[in-house]
Order: structure tokens, then sequence, then C-alpha cells
């Protein structure tokens, strides 16, 4: 895949040579990390260390760390009814945005009738008055909202939306997946009560996510009942060889966070600049802050899926938004929700940048869009 361009790192992300590392060193050990002898130990120590890792990047608690499978189950063993924090009232119902993933739209085990959606501006960003109308009509709730959406990139007013939910005596989930290894933040600066990641996003392994509670959170029931791992709140043998691979990856996005950050918007610039060659183009949320390595793109009368195979012949690999939804002959939710027509919506193209992208990647990326722009729309070249 040498002479191939991969600009699809919101989906999952090359694994980082630190990770791999980690992985082969723990897949040399033979212990179940709950056995008490030495080889058990062993185990334990480096799930220990990478909880701990976790916990720094996000300002918690490594005892506040609760590993899972991936994303997804993170974000169900986060929605739960009935959770509170600090001998406070229990949540009774939930608001998520609308533009949420769609581990966060379904719910959790919150019944139907009891989960609303909260509505976004046509920026992608959420919409403060709204959430306040609604935390102020009913029981005390558990509100979700991610800190950037994976599709635009858009970046949500997540410090604001904890001090309407705290207000109103209600717990916030933020599910950081796409902002963590991208932008800094810790749970202070967010002041959630739950922060969820995954492993593949930041150069780990596919099938590794956490969560990270804020002290004093308290009922939360566990999806999985059994041996009692994860200090009661998620029953199973641990993935020691994903979870060591999480803490290393971990590390080494942490600690280029602030160089990358930079280049990467440059970068991204540079192809916006490319993109807009092109008459009519419409980059969403380009007016609000968005992650430094994304962009989501349209053109009237593009038509995505054939965009994205166009790409992938020119030999570059994007996509038509969320990798989750991909396939699926529907417009994106998140666009939709933002008020975007479904012609338009059904053309959005995504390109995510990552920490191996280069100039030369993102010129030919723009190379391969100025030759499908002129097979596939009826629109000129922008010479201003």
């Amino acid at each position: 895949m040498a002479d191939r361009v991969y600009l699809d790192w919101n989906a999952t992300t090359p694994i980082r040579p630190e990770a791999k590392a980690a992985m082969a060193a723990a897949w040399e050990l033979c212990g179940n990390p709950s056995s008490v002898h030495a080889e058990g130990r062993q185990a334990r120590r480096l799930i220990e260390e990478a909880r701990s890792a976790i916990a720094a990047a996000v300002g918690g608690r490594a005892q506040d760390v609760v590993f899972a499978s991936g994303g997804t189950e993170a974000n169900a063993l986060a929605l739960t009814p009935g959770v509170r924090r600090g001998g406070g009232a229990a949540v009774q119902r939930l608001l998520v945005s609308a533009i949420e993933h769609a581990s966060v739209l379904s719910g959790g085990r919150f019944a139907a009738e009891a989960i609303e959606t909260v509505a976004v501006t046509p920026s992608g960003v959420l919409d403060l008055d709204d959430l306040r109308g609604k935390l102020a009509d009913g029981p005390p709730a558990l509100v979700s909202v991610m800190l950037a959406n994976n599709e635009t990139g858009a970046l949500q007013p997540v410090r604001e939306a904890a001090e309407i939910v705290h207000a109103a005596s209600g717990l916030l989930h933020v599910d950081a997946i796409q902002a963590f290894g991208k932008i800094p933040f810790d749970l202070g600066s967010l002041q959630a009560d739950m922060v969820t990641l995954s492993a593949h996003k930041i150069g780990g392994p596919k099938g590794v996510g956490a969560m990270v509670l804020v002290e004093g959170v308290e009922r939360l029931e566990p999806l999985l009942r059994g041996g009692g791992q994860e200090l009661g709140r998620r029953a199973g043998t641990e993935n020691v060889a994903g979870i060591a691979a999480f803490g290393a990856a971990t590390k080494a996005a942490m600690a280029g966070l602030a160089t990358d950050a930079v280049r990467l918007q440059a970068l991204r610039d540079r192809l916006e600049v490319g993109l807009r060659e092109v008459d009519g183009i419409i980059v969403f949320s380009d007016g609000v802050p968005r992650l430094p390595n994304t962009t989501l793109f349209t053109a009237p009368g593009l038509k995505a899926e054939t965009a994205v195979i166009g790409f992938d012949l020119a030999g570059i690999a994007v996509s038509s938004g969320s990798a989750c939804s991909s396939g699926k002959v529907q417009p994106s939710h998140v666009l939709a929700a933002m008020g975007f027509r479904p012609d338009l919506a059904q053309g959005a193209v995504r390109l995510s940048l990552g920490w191996s992208t280069s100039t030369t990647d993102i010129d030919l990326a723009v190379k391969a869009w100025l030759k499908l722009a002129n097979t596939l729309l009826r629109v000129g070249r922008n010479t201003a």
C-alpha cells in the first residue's frame, strides 16, 4: 500500500510502532491478570501501566478508568439510568445531541420514551438554548455531547453545556473518541462526569476502548456481569495486549499532540484551498472551530459514493462520512440535523489527516479531486 495515500484517519489509524511493540511484549506473557502468581502479576502490571497513562492523559484517576471492547461499548456503559454523582439526584432520562455517534443515539440502557434529542445549529454546534429548555422541562438528566464531531470535525461547547447540565442537577457524558489525541483537553477543562475513548483512533489496535469517570460517580451498572474485573464495572478477562498497546499509543499521541495539531491544520488549510479551485464547494462547519485534521465537503451535483470510488481508483483513501455508516445509502444524520438538503448531504466526502500525512499527499489528493470534478460535476474552475 506504499503507493497509496491514506486520508481516512477519522475512521481508523495505522497502528503506531510503540503500540505494536507493546502488543508483541504482552503476547509473550501467559498469565491471567486476575491471577495472584508472578505470571498473573506481570500481566496485571501492563494493564495498570496503561490505565495510569490514559488517566494522566485526561486528568483523571487511574482507578476511575474502565476498559472495554471499544468506544461503542464504553458509550453504552456510560449511558446508565440511575447513575449519580456525590450522592446527588439519580438521572432518570437521557438527552443526546442530534449529531452524536450511533452508539450514543441508540440510548444505551435508557428506554426509548426517556430519550430526547437536542438540536444543533446550521454550523453543526450544539444549540445551548435548546439544551437549557429541555433540561428545565423534566427530572434530572444524563446529557451526552461529543467533544468533536466525527464527520464535520466541529468542536462542541462542552464546558458551557456542562455548566447548564450541572445547574439542572444533571450529569454530562462526553464522547471524546474523535478528539482524543488531536486536541488538548482534560476532565477539569470539560467539567464532564464521564468521558469515553477508543484506542484505534490514536494509533492503537481496534477492539479496545475506555470510559473515565470523575471521582464520586456512583451506581454505574455494568453491561457484563461475571468475575468482577475492572472493580466490578466490566466483567471478563481483560484484553492484556490490546490494553497495553492502548497505553503505549496514548503516550505517543500525547507526546506529539502540540506539534501535530499545528502541522495538520496547515495541511488541512492547504487541502481546502485546493478543493475550492472548483466553483460551488461547500466545506461543512468551516465557520466554527474544528479538529485540525478534518474536512467534510461537497459540491452541487456530487455523489459521494461515486467520488469515493473515484478517489480510491486514483490511489487515495477517503470516506463518505462516518465509517460506521459507510455503505448505507442514506444521507448523513449529522448534515440532516444541520439542515442541509438530502441531495447535498448525500454528496458529502470526508478527508481526514494524521501524523504521517505529508504535503505530497495533500497535493495528490487535490490533483485527484480536480480531475474527478471535471468528470463528475458540471461546474467551472474558480479562477478568482
